[in-house]
C-alpha cells in the first residue's frame, strides 16, 4: 500500500541538514528507492553506478552524497545519503506509537513489575516475576515465562514466546513466531537410547538487538547463551544452546549455528550458512552464503564447503570448471602415449 507524505524538498533538506540544488519549494510525496520511484518522489543515490538508472527515473528529487552534473531534478546533498534516507523514512514513513495500557484480554500473574507508558494488547500472558521496561509494546499472543525480563523501548511483535529466565535489553525488536529460551538439543546416546541432558541455563540478548520472525535461540545447557549488543539476526536462523555471539553482528535468514560456538564482533554469515559446535570465529570475520564452516576461523572472507579463505575458494573453483578440458588433455596424452609405446615394441619385435 503506497504511503503518502506532504512536505516540500526545503523541509526535508532541513530534517537531514542538506544542501539544496534546484528548486527548493516543489512538493513531495512519497520516498522510495530508485527502482521504486515516481513522480513526486524523493530517492537516494547509494552507488554512483546508479545514476544512468537515475537519470532516466520519474523521480522528482534526489539524495546524493556530491552534486551530479547534467541531472534535471533537484538534488539534496548530504555526507551519508543512506543515512539520511533513513532519516526521512523515520521522520514520515513509521508511526509513532501510542501508549495502550493493560488492555482487555491481557493476563498477568503475581510479582510483576511494569514500567511507565507500556502496552500490553489482547492475549498477552505474562507469568511471574516479570518486569517490563518504559514505553514497551508486547502485541498479542505473547508468552513471557517466570523471571525473565524485557528492557525499555522494546517491541516484542504477536506470537513470539520468551521462556523462563530469559533478559532481554533495551530497544530490542523481536519479530513474530521467534522462540527465545527453548530448551538446547542435548542428549547422550545410552543403552540404545537419547537420554537428555537437563537445560537449565539462561538467555541474555543485548541492547538494539533486532531478532527476525521465525527464529529460534536456544537456552543453555548452563550458564547463559548471549546475544551482544547491536546485533542483528535475520528471519529463520537457528541459534543453539550457550552460542556466544558477540557485538554488531548480522546473521542472515536460514543460517544454524550449533552449540557452544563463539562468533566475534561485527562479524557478517551470510544466508545457508553453517557453523558447528565448539568453534571460535574471529571478530570482522565475513562466511559467505551456504558456506560450511568445519574449524576455527580467522579473521578473514570465507566462502563454500568447507570454508575456504576467499582467493582460495576462487583458485578451487576456477581448476573445477576447467577441469572436464584437463581430464579431455590427460585423456589425449595418455593416448598419445600409449601409441608411441605400441610403436617402440612393434618396431623391437621386428
Amino acid at each position: 500500500m503506497e504511503q503518502t507524505i506532504h512536505t516540500t524538498l526545503a523541509e526535508a533538506a532541513g530534517i537531514i541538514d542538506g544542501l539544496i540544488y534546484g528548486d527548493s519549494s516543489i512538493e513531495i510525496t512519497s520516498i522510495h528507492g530508485i527502482a521504486d520511484a515516481k513522480s513526486g518522489c524523493i530517492t537516494y543515490l547509494q552507488d554512483s553506478k546508479l545514476i544512468a538508472q537515475l537519470k532516466t527515473s520519474p523521480a522528482s528529487s534526489v539524495i546524493a552524497q556530491t552534486y551530479i552534473p547534467d541531472l534535471k531534478i533537484p538534488q539534496i546533498v548530504t555526507d551519508n545519503p543512506s543515512l539520511s534516507f533513513i532519516k526521512l523514512l523515520n521522520h514520515f514513513c513509521v508511526k509513532i506509537h501510542t501508549p495502550k495500557g493493560i488492555m482487555n484480554g491481557a493476563t498477568l500473574s503475581e510479582g510483576i513489575q511494569l514500567g511507565a507508558d507500556i502496552s500490553i494488547y489482547p492475549n498477552v500472558y505474562i507469568s511471574k516475576n516479570v518486569s517490563i521496561g518504559d514505553r514497551s509494546i508486547l502485541y498479542p499472543g505473547t508468552f513471557i515465562g517466570e523471571n525473565s525480563s524485557i528492557g525499555k523501548d522494546c517491541v516484542i511483535h504477536p506470537n513470539v514466546t520468551i521462556y523462563d529466565n530469559i533478559l532481554i535489553g533495551d530497544r530490542v525488536i523481536i519479530h513474530s513466531g521467534t522462540v527465545i529460551g527453548a530448551d538446547g538439543f542435548g542428549y547422550e546416546f545410552i543403552d540404545g537410547v537419547h537420554v537428555k541432558k537437563p537445560q537449565v541455563g539462561g538467555v541474555i540478548i543485548g541492547d538494539d538487538v533486532e531478532i527476525g520472525a521465525n527464529a529460534a535461540i536456544d537456552r543453555a545447557a548452563t550458564g547463559n547463551t548471549i546475544i551482544g549488543r547491536g546485533s542483528k539476526i535475520d528471519n529463520l536462523v537457528q541459534i543453539a544452546h550457550n552460542v556466544k555471539i558477540g557485538q554488531h553482528a548480522i546473521i542472515i535468514a536460514l543460517s544454524g549455528i550449533a552449540g557452544s560456538s563463539t562468533i566475534g564482533d561485527r562479524t557478517i554469515i551470510a544466508g545457508q550458512a553453517g557453523i558447528p559446535d565448539h568453534v571460535n570465529i574471529e571478530p570482522d570475520t565475513i562466511i559467505g552464503p551456504q558456506s560450511g564452516v568445519l574449524k576455527d576461523l580467522k579473521t578473514g572472507r570465507y566462502l563454500g564447503t568447507p570454508a575456504l579463505p576467499f582467493r582460495d575458494f576462487i583458485k578451487r573453483e576456477s581448476i573445477l570448471r576447467h577441469l572436464p578440458d584437463i581430464i579431455k588433455k590427460i585423456d589425449d596424452i595418455e593416448k598419445k602415449i600409449d601409441s608411441v609405446y605400441n610403436t617402440i615394441k612393434l618396431v623391437k619385435s621386428e
